[in-house]
């Protein structure tokens, strides 16, 4: 039996540094999907700006590629994984590399799903969803 899809609208935060690439991922959570808002950031360094940040909401997921300039998503995903505060929040990697060590890579280092480019746009939704689910209706934030 399948597990139902949380119904909860929740919101992503998007490290992405191709613009094509970027607007066609927040179409398709957009339209397919509980998004209630998505961010959209060109690079890690970026990320870690907007997710310390204490005047901004955390997202509930975080979408990432690999390939970026000043800190890519391999370093970002390092990062993520060695804060405590920041590491409880569910992670996709979405890229073009289908190498096995970045694929055990990401894994090891804090990513809740690896998917490779390009993407069956329902797949990765449905995927996104799911995590979304799991982590949402099971994790408790720590108190700030």
């Amino acid at each position: 039996m399948a597990t139902p899809l949380s119904t909860r609208p929740f919101d992503i935060l998007l490290v992405e540094d191709d613009p094509a690439d970027a607007l066609l991922i927040e179409e398709a959570l957009l339209d397919r999907s509980d998004t209630r808002t998505i961010t959209q950031v060109s690079d890690g360094l970026a990320a870690l700006e907007r997710l310390r940040d204490p005047a901004l909401t955390r997202p509930d997921l975080i979408v990432l590629d690999l390939n970026m300039p000043r800190m890519n998503g391999r370093e970002l995903l390092g990062v993520l994984k060695g804060d405590e505060e920041l590491k409880i929040i569910p992670t996709v990697v979405l890229t073009t590399s289908g190498a096995p060590d970045d694929i055990s890579s990401a894994y090891r280092n804090h990513s809740n799903a690896y998917i490779t480019k390009p993407v069956n746009l329902d797949d990765f939704v449905r995927a996104v969803r799911q995590i979304d689910t799991f982590f949402l209706d099971t994790a408790t934030p720590p108190a700030r």
